[in-house]
């Protein structure tokens, strides 16, 4: 009745350990790690290099970090004896996958590759290989591959093969030296057990594993030829079931967490993926909004069904049993934060201090005391690009309706209203696909944003459950550790024991849902104008800029020109799409 587990969440910017009783799911202790080195978007923090544009590496020493001080911390927190812990569960962000040797040491760790940004762990949006991507996708059409439709006709750039492409073809070098292509939500397994193991999640969603293989080899040298072996020599590896034991805590492992050596370490998964068992949300249709600096839509479903532009479908991917489904926006916390830090001016930052408030509580109060539509505002949530339903890292934000007499309160609120249209849109998706959303849980930071919510409730049309736990990753992952120990025979069991929701929700109010229906319509013209081909701005910005910032101008010569110099058709181009739609 005293056996706990510790479910480890490595997240975006930090990782976070839980303490859990195993009898009833009570969290009795916690603790953050916030990661050293952060996320490297600008320059790697080894040399101070410059990074392109698109890019997001981290340091793998920062994710054993979190196991020699957050797992003491939580346990010393939760005031219980190390003895009582019986298992380790784990998830990731994810597609966060890095290159390592035979036995899981990173190339980064060498010293004569520390300058080299591929010998990194690219984090999940590294969304510099949509050019492989988009490659990807071709070859896979026009060969007619089947198991295309089970990620919605694309292939992300967030995923192993797109990353993996670009390393063989930026850097060849570290690509030959690479012996393994792993998941980090493997490769810390790895580090707590000392075997190498791959989990049945990452590798359906995000290595396009489906009926118990990989993209052939034929697949694979069409695209490039050196790429042809990338499969069998850097990826093969029995996949294991979610739930199921990875192995044993190293007494290296044990040192580092002060845990007990041999105790169960629970296969790898994903952070969106353990949350279904940690909100008890694992009938057909109900769908878990796991909401932070990016958004991921979990559904299971009893039936196969294709849905345009999701993430992927994998059978056993969230539970044993059931064909999970998984859709995604890839900012949304991210895209509040970027208003706050670049956008707002000066006093409201001033007011925030003065009132005791932080300032996005600020800017919600303010954007709450007016109706929906008032400020006559429509946006597009794709600031760090779309990962459902177009699955293109290229698109960019929009915002349309601006005036001189338009406050950030205006913009903070269209931004927030934004990301929900973006998830009606996957709703919407799933529905026509024939798999109904009978209920949205709700679980990640954004669920304390009161204004957030309630606008969600009213553009989805439906009543919106909030996970009970603030930690529902961890939580999810401590559930899959009890699993693992051999204290509950399967995930569902152990997670109507240990998960749950909160008595609070919020449901849509009928003054607003008329008028989201109308806003979003018009977001539905916009997404489809500017994001399914009928203009081409965005690529074309984003090209340009990539033209500019790549290349040096020689003195005496406008920037302008230089950009445009490598691309005679451009201009034309440009001229003749300018008439587009």
């Amino acid at each position: 009745m005293d056996a706990c587990v510790v479910g480890i969440d490595f997240g975006t910017l930090s990782g976070r350990a839980l303490v859990v009783r195993v009898a009833d799911g009570a969290e009795l202790g916690n603790a953050v790690h916030e990661y050293r080195h952060g996320v490297m978007d600008t320059v790697l923090a080894a040399t101070g290099r410059p990074l392109p544009p698109d890019w997001a590496l981290q340091d793998p020493e920062d994710y054993l970090a979190v196991l020699r001080t957050a797992v003491p911390a939580a346990v010393a927190e939760a005031g219980i004896a190390m003895a009582q812990v019986i298992g380790i569960g784990t998830d990731f962000t994810a597609c966060t996958v890095l290159p390592v040797l035979a036995d899981g040491t990173p190339l980064c760790g060498f010293a004569e590759l520390t300058d080299r940004p591929h010998a990194y762990p690219k984090l999940w949006k590294h969304h510099a290989s949509q050019s492989q991507a988009d490659r990807i996708t071709e070859l896979a059409l026009s060969r007619g591959e089947p198991w295309l439709a089970r990620y919605g006709g694309k292939i992300s750039a967030e995923w192993q093969f797109a990353k993996a492409l670009q390393l063989l073809e930026e850097d060849p070098d570290v690509y030959r030296r690479a012996q393994r292509w792993i998941e980090a939500a493997d490769w810390i397994i790895w580090q707590l057990t000392g075997t190498e193991t791959r989990n049945a999640c990452t590798a359906g969603y995000k290595g396009i594993f489906q009926d118990g293989r990989y993209p052939s080899r034929e697949f694979l040298a069409a695209l490039n030829p050196d790429f042809a072996g990338f499969a069998d020599d850097k990826l093969a590896h029995p996949v294991l079931p979610l739930g199921s034991r990875a192995g044993s805590l190293t007494a290296r492992a044990a040192s580092w967490t002060g845990l007990p050596e041999g105790i169960a370490i629970a296969v790898g998964n994903v952070d969106a993926h353990v949350t279904p068992p940690a909100a008890n949300a694992l009938a057909p249709g109900h769908l878990v909004a796991i909401m932070g600096t990016s958004n991921c839509h979990m559904m299971n479903g009893s039936v196969l069904a294709e849905v345009p532009g999701m993430c992927g479908v994998v059978d056993g991917g969230i539970v044993a049993g059931s064909w999970g489904y998984e859709a995604g926006q890839t900012g949304v916390g991210d895209i509040f934060a970027w208003f706050a830090d670049q956008a707002v001016p000066p006093e409201y930052h001033a007011e925030a201090r003065r009132r005791g408030l932080t300032l996005h509580e600020l800017l919600s109060a303010q954007a709450a005391s007016q109706p929906p539509g008032a400020a006559g505002l429509i946006a597009l949530d794709w600031l760090n690009g779309n990962r459902s339903v177009l699955v293109d890292h290229h698109l960019s934000g929009a915002i349309v309706g601006l005036t001189l007499a338009t406050r950030a309160p205006d913009i903070y609120r269209a931004l927030l209203e934004a990301t929900a249209f973006g998830t009606r849109v996957i709703i919407d998706a799933f529905e026509a696909a024939g798999l109904p959303v009978t209920e949205i849980d709700i679980a990640g930071g954004l669920m304390r944003n009161e204004l957030l919510m309630q606008i969600y409730a009213d553009v989805t049309r439906k009543p919106l459950r909030l996970v009970a736990s603030a930690q529902a990753p961890a939580l999810g992952s401590a559930i899959h550790a009890a699993v693992a120990a051999g204290a509950y025979p399967d995930v569902p069991t152990a997670a109507s024991a240990m998960g749950r929701t909160s008595a609070a929700g919020y449901t849509p109010d009928p003054r607003a849902v008329g008028v989201y229906d109308q806003l979003y319509a018009e977001y539905v013209l916009l997404h489809d104008y500017l994001g399914r081909g009928t203009n081409e701005v965005m690529h074309r910005l984003r090209a340009l800029r990539d033209r500019v910032i790549s290349q040096p101008v020689p003195a005496g010569q406008d920037s302008a020109d230089a950009a445009l110099a490598p691309d005679a058709e451009a201009p034309q181009r440009m001229t003749e799409s300018s008439h587009d739609g």
